[in-house]
């Protein structure tokens, strides 16, 4: 992960409690739970998880080139593999090593949760901070019971700013990773009605959001998505945390990070904001109108932290979405382009509209279309028959030409869309492969999105793959 030490096997075992059954011979200079992925250096961290067992790997991470590994059982067989530090659960050890990155570091840390933009927020704020200091973020969405504590682990301790996300389908399960981040800023961007299915209503979800709060260090900042309508229960739940400063964002004028314009481009927006009584104008390397008002909240962390707006605020005419979170890309047709956006990863009411708002921006070709091929929304318990209904009228105002649907619940859209706009229904996105290929042309902008259980992600890549052979 780095080329200098992130751990010595003596920090490893005081912040573990564990007991080495020899003294590893080199220092740690990464942290893994995978060995596939695993780099030279690396401490493994063998955790039991539900459908595998890490210990199972232990000596692949050696013959990757582990430092040391960390683990609970099978110590005499596994010993002879290599260094090891043997505790009572390798889980409780990662949080451990997770809490002593924490407490030994002086960095300012941000902390994002939200219904939508987590991950992308986290990513602008990389950028934004980065540009006045060392940055440490977590890596892709790792902001679960596992994620969490492994990302701070793997944070050095000369790091400036610390970045990390915060996910949840449960109540109860923010607050204790809150606990370990201990942020100084924390971000709830958006409450929306996801996750449905483990919630009764979306005020409940708002509450749960706000368990990000309970983790505040000392006189911390609490900022907030003024436009929401559970903007007041989030502002109380802050204040009972005691956060000692609260600052609002949106495009209402009473925001204190506040939109004051946005220009949507095909590829880009320009915005033009007052964050916190400071005039800003910039550029964002994508389009989409909740990218602009997330862009709000990552530049009064950054004000709030006192790193450079200026630098920051250009920093995000970088800022362009991850693989599967609307990436974009021209595939050739042999008679011209085909735009692809990759909007795979997830899918949610609230970012399926927000997509489909980004579809009608893009730019199409001459005789070209705008297609949205769309999947299941996962988590939405009892309301997902009318939710995916009520699709229909993003994919109106949208102007799509075609949609392409798939699986049980999107044949609830399917059956409330018109005859002139339906491309496709399958029950299985792999089953829209052939038929989505066919019909694309020159020109056509094709949307993919859909929650990741739904399985679109092979789909996107076997469009890609029948314009690249």
């Amino acid at each position: 992960m780095t080329d200098h030490p992130l751990w010595t096997p003596e920090a490893v075992v005081a912040a573990t409690g564990g007991a080495a059954t020899q003294t590893p011979a080199s220092v740690v200079t990464g942290v893994s739970i995978d060995s596939r992925t695993l780099e030279p250096g690396d401490l493994f961290v063998a955790i039991t998880g539900e459908n595998s067992d890490g210990h199972d790997y232990v000596e692949a991470a050696f013959g990757a080139g582990a430092a040391a590994a960390i683990v609970s059982r099978d110590t005499a067989r596994l010993a002879r593999s290599g260094p090891l530090i043997v505790v009572d659960d390798a889980l409780t050890a990662l949080e451990a090593l997770g809490r002593a990155a924490r407490q030994r570091t002086a960095a300012s840390i941000v902390a994002v949760t939200g219904s939508v933009g987590k991950t992308g927020t986290k990513e602008a704020l990389k950028l934004a901070l980065g540009a006045t200091g060392a940055v440490h973020a977590s890596l892709y969405s790792y902001n679960n019971q596992w994620g969490v504590p492994l990302s701070l682990a793997r944070m050095p301790e000369n790091t400036e700013f610390g970045v990390f996300e915060i996910g949840m389908n449960h109540p109860g399960e923010i607050a204790p990773l809150s606990s370990m981040v201990r942020p100084n800023v924390a971000i709830i961007t958006t409450v929306e009605p996801v996750h449905l299915g483990y919630f009764s209503s979306t005020a409940e979800i708002a509450m749960a959001k706000a368990e990000v709060f309970t983790g505040l260090a000392a006189a911390g900042t609490a900022i907030l998505n003024y436009d929401n309508e559970h903007f007041a229960l989030l502002r109380d739940a802050a204040e009972k945390a005691r956060a000692g400063r609260m600052i609002s964002f949106g495009s209402d004028d009473g925001a204190d990070a506040r939109l004051i314009d946005v220009h949507l481009g095909a590829d880009f927006s320009t915005v033009s904001a007052d964050i916190c009584g400071h005039k800003v104008t910039y550029r964002i390397a994508s389009p989409g109108r909740h990218l602009a008002i997330n862009s709000l909240a990552v530049l009064a962390a950054v004000d709030t932290l006192g790193a450079d707006l200026a630098l920051g605020a250009m920093a995000l005419g970088g800022w362009q979405p991850a693989a599967g979170r609307g990436r974009r890309e021209i595939l050739d047709t042999g008679a011209g382009g085909v735009t692809l956006i990759d909007e795979s990863y997830n899918a949610n009411p609230a970012s399926m509209a927000a997509a489909l708002e980004t579809l009608a921006q893009a730019e199409i070709g001459r005789g070209g279309r705008r297609i949205a091929v769309l999947g299941d929304m996962l988590e939405l318990g009892d309301r997902a028959p009318g939710l995916h209904r009520d699709v229909r009228d993003a994919v109106e105002r949208a102007g799509c030409d075609l949609v392409f649907a798939c699986g049980p619940l999107m044949q609830h859209l399917w059956q409330a869309l018109p005859e002139s706009r339906r491309g496709c229904y399958a029950p299985d996105a792999a089953l829209l492969a052939d038929p989505l290929c066919a019909a694309l042309r020159a020109g056509d902008v094709v949307m993919i999105k859909g929650s990741l259980g739904s399985r679109l992600g092979p789909l996107v890549a076997a469009v890609r793959s029948h314009f690249m052979t």
